[in-house]
Protein backbone atom coordinates (compact mmCIF):
# COMPACT_ATOMS: atom_id res chain seq x y z
CA UNK A 1 0.00 0.00 0.00
CA UNK A 2 1.38 3.40 -1.01
CA UNK A 3 2.40 5.94 1.61
CA UNK A 4 -0.03 8.87 1.43
CA UNK A 5 1.52 12.30 1.86
CA UNK A 6 0.35 15.89 1.57
CA UNK A 7 2.84 18.08 -0.26
CA UNK A 8 2.71 21.88 -0.59
CA UNK A 9 4.47 23.93 -3.25
CA UNK A 10 3.76 26.50 -5.94
CA UNK A 11 2.79 25.42 -9.47
CA UNK A 12 6.25 25.58 -11.07
CA UNK A 13 6.79 23.92 -14.44
CA UNK A 14 9.37 21.69 -12.72
CA UNK A 15 6.75 20.19 -10.40
CA UNK A 16 3.81 20.12 -12.81
CA UNK A 17 4.09 16.34 -13.50
CA UNK A 18 3.81 15.68 -9.75
CA UNK A 19 0.64 17.76 -9.60
CA UNK A 20 -1.13 16.01 -12.48
CA UNK A 21 0.39 12.61 -11.56
CA UNK A 22 2.20 12.20 -14.85
CA UNK A 23 5.08 11.25 -12.54
CA UNK A 24 4.39 9.29 -9.35
CA UNK A 25 7.07 8.69 -6.68
CA UNK A 26 7.74 5.02 -6.05
CA UNK A 27 5.63 3.82 -3.13
CA UNK A 28 4.09 7.25 -2.47
CA UNK A 29 0.70 8.78 -3.23
CA UNK A 30 0.93 12.57 -3.15
CA UNK A 31 -1.90 14.98 -2.40
CA UNK A 32 -0.64 18.33 -3.76
CA UNK A 33 -1.54 21.65 -2.14
CA UNK A 34 -0.77 24.58 -4.43
CA UNK A 35 -0.16 27.95 -2.77
CA UNK A 36 2.18 30.92 -2.95
CA UNK A 37 5.48 30.32 -1.14
CA UNK A 38 4.83 32.93 1.57
CA UNK A 39 1.57 31.24 2.55
CA UNK A 40 3.08 27.74 2.38
CA UNK A 41 6.03 28.75 4.55
CA UNK A 42 3.86 30.37 7.21
CA UNK A 43 1.60 27.34 7.48
CA UNK A 44 4.50 24.90 7.63
CA UNK A 45 6.69 26.86 10.04
CA UNK A 46 3.91 27.90 12.41
CA UNK A 47 1.59 24.88 12.18
CA UNK A 48 3.51 22.00 10.51
CA UNK A 49 0.51 21.81 8.20
CA UNK A 50 1.92 19.39 5.60
CA UNK A 51 3.86 16.15 5.46
CA UNK A 52 6.20 17.53 2.78
CA UNK A 53 6.61 21.16 1.79
CA UNK A 54 8.56 23.74 -0.10
CA UNK A 55 10.28 25.92 2.51
CA UNK A 56 12.48 28.99 2.78
CA UNK A 57 16.11 27.83 2.78
CA UNK A 58 17.10 30.57 5.22
CA UNK A 59 14.27 29.89 7.69
CA UNK A 60 14.95 26.15 7.60
CA UNK A 61 18.67 26.69 8.20
CA UNK A 62 17.96 29.10 11.05
CA UNK A 63 15.91 26.43 12.79
CA UNK A 64 18.60 23.80 12.35
CA UNK A 65 21.26 26.22 13.64
CA UNK A 66 19.21 26.50 16.84
CA UNK A 67 18.99 22.72 17.22
CA UNK A 68 15.38 22.52 16.03
CA UNK A 69 15.06 19.41 13.84
CA UNK A 70 11.31 19.53 13.24
CA UNK A 71 12.05 19.16 9.52
CA UNK A 72 14.64 17.41 7.38
CA UNK A 73 15.40 18.57 3.84
CA UNK A 74 16.00 16.66 0.65
CA UNK A 75 18.32 18.36 -1.88
CA UNK A 76 15.62 19.52 -4.27
CA UNK A 77 15.49 23.26 -4.94
CA UNK A 78 12.17 24.43 -6.41
CA UNK A 79 13.20 28.10 -6.39
CA UNK A 80 16.54 29.60 -7.38
CA UNK A 81 17.25 33.15 -8.51
CA UNK A 82 20.17 35.51 -8.80
CA UNK A 83 19.54 38.41 -6.46
CA UNK A 84 21.29 41.45 -7.93
CA UNK A 85 17.99 42.13 -9.70
CA UNK A 86 15.97 42.40 -6.47
CA UNK A 87 17.61 45.60 -5.16
CA UNK A 88 15.51 48.67 -5.99
CA UNK A 89 16.38 52.31 -5.27
CA UNK A 90 14.87 55.76 -5.50
CA UNK A 91 16.91 57.54 -8.16
CA UNK A 92 16.75 60.78 -6.13
CA UNK A 93 18.54 59.17 -3.17
CA UNK A 94 21.97 59.53 -4.77
CA UNK A 95 22.53 55.77 -5.09
CA UNK A 96 24.40 54.92 -8.28
CA UNK A 97 26.56 52.06 -7.00
CA UNK A 98 26.40 49.57 -4.11
CA UNK A 99 28.73 51.64 -1.89
CA UNK A 100 26.11 54.40 -1.90
CA UNK A 101 23.79 52.20 0.18
CA UNK A 102 25.88 52.94 3.27
CA UNK A 103 23.87 55.12 5.62
CA UNK A 104 20.58 54.66 3.78
CA UNK A 105 17.11 53.48 4.85
CA UNK A 106 16.31 50.10 3.27
CA UNK A 107 13.00 48.27 3.27
CA UNK A 108 12.54 44.50 3.08
CA UNK A 109 9.31 42.47 3.28
CA UNK A 110 10.87 40.12 5.84
CA UNK A 111 14.42 40.56 7.12
CA UNK A 112 15.13 36.82 7.37
CA UNK A 113 13.73 35.84 3.96
CA UNK A 114 16.29 34.07 1.76
CA UNK A 115 16.20 36.70 -1.00
CA UNK A 116 17.15 39.45 1.46
CA UNK A 117 19.80 37.33 3.23
CA UNK A 118 21.46 36.51 -0.06
CA UNK A 119 21.29 40.08 -1.38
CA UNK A 120 22.89 41.42 1.81
CA UNK A 121 25.53 38.69 1.60
CA UNK A 122 26.54 39.51 -1.94
CA UNK A 123 26.58 43.24 -1.12
CA UNK A 124 29.04 42.48 1.69
CA UNK A 125 31.25 39.98 -0.11
CA UNK A 126 31.26 41.50 -3.58
CA UNK A 127 31.05 45.22 -2.73
CA UNK A 128 32.06 45.62 0.92
CA UNK A 129 28.67 46.96 2.06
CA UNK A 130 27.82 45.56 5.52
CA UNK A 131 24.19 45.32 6.76
CA UNK A 132 25.15 47.22 9.94
CA UNK A 133 25.82 50.36 7.89
CA UNK A 134 22.14 50.83 6.95
CA UNK A 135 18.85 51.25 8.78
CA UNK A 136 16.31 48.52 8.01
CA UNK A 137 12.51 48.46 7.84
CA UNK A 138 10.26 45.44 7.29
CA UNK A 139 6.59 45.18 6.47
CA UNK A 140 3.93 45.30 3.77
CA UNK A 141 4.96 46.00 0.17
CA UNK A 142 2.40 47.18 -2.37
CA UNK A 143 -0.39 45.55 -0.40
CA UNK A 144 1.38 42.19 -0.01
CA UNK A 145 1.61 41.34 3.68
CA UNK A 146 4.08 38.77 4.99
CA UNK A 147 3.41 37.84 8.64
CA UNK A 148 6.55 36.91 10.56
CA UNK A 149 7.23 33.22 10.02
CA UNK A 150 10.10 32.72 12.43
CA UNK A 151 11.15 34.77 15.45
CA UNK A 152 14.68 36.10 15.87
CA UNK A 153 16.77 38.70 17.68
CA UNK A 154 19.09 40.92 15.69
CA UNK A 155 22.06 42.35 17.61
CA UNK A 156 24.05 45.11 15.94
CA UNK A 157 21.45 46.01 13.32
CA UNK A 158 18.72 48.62 13.55
CA UNK A 159 15.50 47.01 12.32
CA UNK A 160 12.04 48.56 12.56
CA UNK A 161 9.07 46.26 12.05
CA UNK A 162 6.37 48.51 10.65
CA UNK A 163 2.60 48.10 11.14
CA UNK A 164 0.90 46.15 8.36
CA UNK A 165 -1.04 49.19 7.16
CA UNK A 166 2.21 51.08 6.47
CA UNK A 167 3.20 50.17 2.91
CA UNK A 168 6.82 50.24 1.75
CA UNK A 169 5.97 50.51 -1.95
CA UNK A 170 4.74 54.12 -1.77
CA UNK A 171 7.47 54.90 0.78
CA UNK A 172 10.15 54.00 -1.78
CA UNK A 173 8.42 55.97 -4.51
CA UNK A 174 8.07 59.03 -2.28
CA UNK A 175 11.65 58.79 -1.00
CA UNK A 176 10.82 57.95 2.62
CA UNK A 177 12.83 54.80 1.97
CA UNK A 178 15.96 55.01 -0.14
CA UNK A 179 15.91 51.38 -1.28
CA UNK A 180 13.99 48.12 -1.09
CA UNK A 181 15.34 44.58 -1.30
CA UNK A 182 12.45 42.36 -2.36
CA UNK A 183 11.63 39.32 -4.50
CA UNK A 184 8.65 41.31 -5.80
CA UNK A 185 9.32 44.30 -8.03
CA UNK A 186 7.78 47.50 -6.62
CA UNK A 187 4.68 48.47 -8.56
CA UNK A 188 6.19 51.92 -9.12
CA UNK A 189 8.98 50.39 -11.22
CA UNK A 190 6.60 49.99 -14.17
CA UNK A 191 5.10 53.48 -14.01
CA UNK A 192 6.27 56.05 -16.57
CA UNK A 193 8.41 58.74 -14.95
CA UNK A 194 8.76 56.76 -11.74
CA UNK A 195 11.81 57.54 -9.56
CA UNK A 196 12.17 53.81 -8.77
CA UNK A 197 14.81 51.81 -10.63
CA UNK A 198 17.01 48.78 -10.07
CA UNK A 199 20.40 49.33 -8.49
CA UNK A 200 21.87 47.03 -11.15
CA UNK A 201 19.97 48.09 -14.25
CA UNK A 202 21.93 45.69 -16.48
CA UNK A 203 21.34 42.94 -13.95
CA UNK A 204 21.54 40.05 -16.40
CA UNK A 205 25.11 40.92 -17.34
CA UNK A 206 26.09 41.47 -13.69
CA UNK A 207 24.50 38.21 -12.57
CA UNK A 208 26.11 36.23 -15.38
CA UNK A 209 29.51 37.67 -14.45
CA UNK A 210 28.83 36.78 -10.80
CA UNK A 211 28.08 33.17 -11.73
CA UNK A 212 31.20 32.93 -13.88
CA UNK A 213 33.27 34.26 -10.97
CA UNK A 214 31.74 32.31 -8.09
CA UNK A 215 29.90 29.32 -9.56
CA UNK A 216 26.98 30.22 -7.27
CA UNK A 217 23.40 29.91 -8.53
CA UNK A 218 21.56 31.05 -5.38
CA UNK A 219 19.14 28.57 -3.80
CA UNK A 220 16.02 30.17 -2.34
CA UNK A 221 13.79 27.23 -1.35
CA UNK A 222 14.25 23.58 -0.41
CA UNK A 223 11.87 20.66 -0.01
CA UNK A 224 11.46 19.53 3.59
CA UNK A 225 9.77 16.59 5.27
CA UNK A 226 8.28 16.70 8.75
CA UNK A 227 10.67 14.84 11.02
CA UNK A 228 8.07 12.41 12.37
CA UNK A 229 7.05 11.45 8.83
CA UNK A 230 10.66 10.98 7.72
CA UNK A 231 11.70 8.97 10.79
CA UNK A 232 8.88 6.52 10.15
CA UNK A 233 9.71 6.26 6.42
CA UNK A 234 13.35 7.20 5.70
CA UNK A 235 13.20 5.51 2.28
CA UNK A 236 10.84 8.25 1.11
CA UNK A 237 13.71 10.76 0.70
CA UNK A 238 15.16 8.84 -2.24
CA UNK A 239 11.77 8.23 -3.80
CA UNK A 240 10.82 11.92 -3.65
CA UNK A 241 14.22 13.05 -4.91
CA UNK A 242 14.01 10.77 -7.95
CA UNK A 243 10.48 11.93 -8.73
CA UNK A 244 11.44 15.61 -8.53
CA UNK A 245 14.42 14.92 -10.78
CA UNK A 246 12.22 13.25 -13.41
CA UNK A 247 9.76 16.15 -13.21
CA UNK A 248 12.56 18.64 -13.79
CA UNK A 249 13.75 16.73 -16.84
CA UNK A 250 10.20 16.92 -18.19
CA UNK A 251 10.28 20.71 -17.71
CA UNK A 252 13.56 20.95 -19.61
CA UNK A 253 11.96 19.15 -22.55
CA UNK A 254 9.12 21.67 -22.70
CA UNK A 255 11.58 24.55 -23.02
CA UNK A 256 12.99 23.28 -26.32
CA UNK A 257 9.83 21.84 -27.89
CA UNK A 258 9.70 23.43 -31.37
CA UNK A 259 6.88 21.53 -33.06
CA UNK A 260 4.82 24.26 -31.40
CA UNK A 261 6.11 26.47 -28.61
CA UNK A 262 4.69 25.46 -25.22
CA UNK A 263 6.15 28.48 -23.39
CA UNK A 264 4.70 31.90 -24.19
CA UNK A 265 8.01 33.51 -25.11
CA UNK A 266 9.20 33.86 -28.74
CA UNK A 267 12.89 33.13 -28.14
CA UNK A 268 12.56 30.56 -25.38
CA UNK A 269 14.65 27.99 -27.29
CA UNK A 270 17.44 30.48 -27.93
CA UNK A 271 17.33 31.50 -24.27
CA UNK A 272 17.60 27.88 -23.17
CA UNK A 273 20.55 27.26 -25.50
CA UNK A 274 22.34 30.38 -24.23
CA UNK A 275 21.73 29.39 -20.60
CA UNK A 276 23.20 25.94 -21.25
CA UNK A 277 26.27 27.46 -22.84
CA UNK A 278 26.76 29.60 -19.73
CA UNK A 279 25.66 27.24 -16.96
CA UNK A 280 25.80 23.72 -18.35
CA UNK A 281 23.31 21.21 -19.74
CA UNK A 282 21.63 20.66 -16.35
CA UNK A 283 21.58 24.29 -15.26
CA UNK A 284 19.13 23.75 -12.38
CA UNK A 285 20.87 20.86 -10.61
CA UNK A 286 19.55 18.98 -7.60
CA UNK A 287 21.66 17.04 -5.10
CA UNK A 288 24.28 18.15 -2.58
CA UNK A 289 27.63 17.77 -4.34
CA UNK A 290 26.73 19.66 -7.51
CA UNK A 291 25.43 22.51 -5.35
CA UNK A 292 27.93 22.44 -2.49
CA UNK A 293 29.30 25.95 -3.14
CA UNK A 294 25.80 27.46 -3.27
CA UNK A 295 24.62 25.44 -0.28
CA UNK A 296 27.55 26.49 1.89
CA UNK A 297 27.08 30.17 1.10
CA UNK A 298 23.72 30.76 2.78
CA UNK A 299 24.60 29.30 6.23
CA UNK A 300 27.67 31.53 6.22
CA UNK A 301 25.57 34.59 5.37
CA UNK A 302 23.04 33.77 8.11
CA UNK A 303 25.82 33.56 10.68
CA UNK A 304 27.44 36.79 9.51
CA UNK A 305 24.09 38.59 9.63
CA UNK A 306 23.37 37.44 13.22
CA UNK A 307 20.43 35.32 12.12
CA UNK A 308 22.03 32.00 13.10
CA UNK A 309 24.24 31.20 16.12
CA UNK A 310 26.55 28.98 14.05
CA UNK A 311 27.39 27.97 10.50
CA UNK A 312 25.44 24.77 9.93
CA UNK A 313 27.38 22.06 8.04
CA UNK A 314 25.62 20.91 4.90
CA UNK A 315 25.59 17.32 6.12
CA UNK A 316 23.25 18.33 8.97
CA UNK A 317 20.71 19.87 6.61
CA UNK A 318 19.90 17.03 4.20
CA UNK A 319 18.61 13.50 4.56
CA UNK A 320 20.87 10.77 3.16
CA UNK A 321 19.63 9.50 -0.18
CA UNK A 322 19.96 5.77 0.30
CA UNK A 323 19.67 3.73 -2.91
Amino acid sequence: MALRLTIAFWDYDRVRPLIDRTIVPDGIELTPVISRPSETFFRMLRHKAFDVSELSFSNYTMLRARGDDSFIAIPVFPSRLFRHSCIYVNRHAGISQPADLVGTRIGVPEYSMTAAVFARGLLLHEYGVAPETSEWFSGTQDGLQRPTRIDFDLPGVKLTRMPLEQDMGPMLEQGTLDAIISPNAPQALARPGSPVRRLFEDYRRVEKTYFEKTGIFPIMHVIVVRRDVYDANPWMARSLFDAFERAKQWAYEQLVEIDALKITLPWIVAETEETRRSMGEDFWPYGVERNRRSLETLPQYLFEQHLAPRVVPIEELFAPLSP
